[in-house]
């Protein structure tokens, strides 16, 4: 393990009754044994792993994008984040970014092969999943064609277009006009040029 790392505590536990004081305790002292140099704690108290709408987590990504610190410490991968998707995000921004991850628990560190090794899996399970996610969208769209669905907005009714280019010719403003008919200024420009 490399020595002179600025190490962040990421910490949380779901309701207000739970403390983190357990998780402190012994990622605080893995620091210490470690010989690294705690940076910061960033505390949710109170908030569920569903998604990464916290304020402790969204200041602490903050910091990350800021390379504030050099390596992420977590008491475990829940922790973090219980959606898949979100952790998978989270790991792999902090990868790019040049950030160690440690979830003292589950014995990851990306700082070692093996936690690299890790890393990598993870992140190509993120491109897999991107991928498949792409396809899913492009048969989609295929199915949605060949039942006959149009996609896209809606056309523009030949009137409304009509009574667009009466009130341009009044003055009124591409934008005036969207409101008044319920259509985008786009499709008010596109038509009265």
């Amino acid at each position: 393990m490399m020595k002179n790392k600025s190490v962040a505590i990421y910490a949380r536990v779901s309701t207000d009754k739970q403390k983190v004081d357990l998780q402190l305790e012994e990622l605080k002292s893995y620091i210490e044994r470690s010989g690294w140099t705690l940076y910061k704690e960033f505390i949710d108290q109170g908030f569920t792993g569903r998604n990464t709408s916290r304020p402790a987590f969204k200041e602490m990504m903050d910091e990350a994008r800021q390379k504030k610190f050099t390596t992420l410490l977590v008491w475990k991968l829940d922790r973090l984040s219980r959606s898949l998707k979100d952790l998978i995000n989270t790991l792999d921004e902090l990868g790019s970014l040049g950030i160690d991850f440690v979830s003292y628990d589950n014995k990851i560190d990306t700082s070692t092969p093996t936690g690299k090794l890790v890393f990598q899996v993870i992140g190509a399970v993120a491109e897999f999943e991107r991928d498949i996610i792409s396809e899913r969208v492009k048969a989609g769209l295929g199915s949605a064609r060949r039942k006959g669905k149009r996609l896209g907005r809606p056309p523009v009714a030949l009137y409304t277009l009509q009574k667009a280019r009466g009130l341009r010719e009044k003055g009124l403003s591409y934008r005036k006009i969207g409101e008044k008919l319920g259509i985008s200024e786009g499709a008010v420009r596109k038509y009265c040029r």
